[in-house]
């Protein structure tokens, strides 16, 4: 009876070692299952990089800033040197003329023109131009002439230069305000323009008129 009862206990300890095993096959089954659900945070893990591509396609802000055009820069440059002439021959007239309505028409070009250049020369140099400060070769030639001259063939050949100086002026600034690219350059073309169409006004009524010769000469008088 022993004897059974040493066996029979036996088989019961193989039998509780043998079930004692089991369990541990569940535990590899959980950890074999676990990598999956780490590989697919990585294939989510790329999606940042789409970010920095759509970041350089929103700068184009710099390309607006350029906003005078090259038509811009002339018109301010060849305004700038009109506006000198019209003061500087105006001052010449001023002194050399003969016929009141010469001195008053110069002396209108002087009082109108010379804050038209402040004013253009400060735009000028906002938008980075450099507008002359001198007469360039063709009008200081015009002077040169002028100045030689006296009496009306002053007022004369000055009624026609100013006539012939105000037809292109009108002429640039209509184009300008109507063309004009940089709309600060282009509102001062607009701006400015009745005031020229009224000086072209003023001299072709003058050089119809006559003006240069209706009045005489105070030296003709000894």
């Amino acid at each position: 009876m022993s004897n059974f009862k040493i066996v029979s206990t036996g088989l019961v300890a193989i039998a509780l070692l043998a079930s004692g095993c089991a369990p541990t096959t569940p535990h590899d089954q959980t950890t074999s299952e676990a990598p999956p659900a780490q590989s697919v945070q990585t294939t989510e893990s790329p999606s940042p990089t789409v970010s920095p591509t759509a970041s350089p396609t929103a700068s184009p802000t710099t390309s607006g800033q350029n906003t005078s055009s090259s038509s811009d820069k002339q018109f301010m440059t060849e305004a700038a040197q009109g506006g000198l002439a019209e003061v500087q021959l105006g001052q010449v007239a001023l002194k050399r003329g003969t016929s009141n309505a010469v001195k008053q028409y110069a002396q209108r070009m002087i009082k109108d023109h010379t804050p038209v250049n402040n004013q253009l020369k400060q735009l000028a140099k906002k938008k980075g131009v450099t507008v002359p400060t001198k007469l360039d070769s063709t009008n200081q030639q015009v002077k040169q002439r002028l100045s030689k001259l006296s009496g009306t063939n002053f007022d004369r050949d000055y009624l026609n230069q100013m006539l012939q100086d105000h037809q292109k002026d009108v002429s640039a600034f209509q184009t300008e305000a109507q063309q004009g690219q940089d709309p600060d350059v282009k509102a001062f073309a607009a701006q400015k323009l009745p005031t020229l169409q009224a000086h072209l006004q003023q001299v072709s009524s003058l050089v119809n008129s006559g003006s240069s010769t209706s009045t005489p000469t105070p030296t003709s008088t000894p």
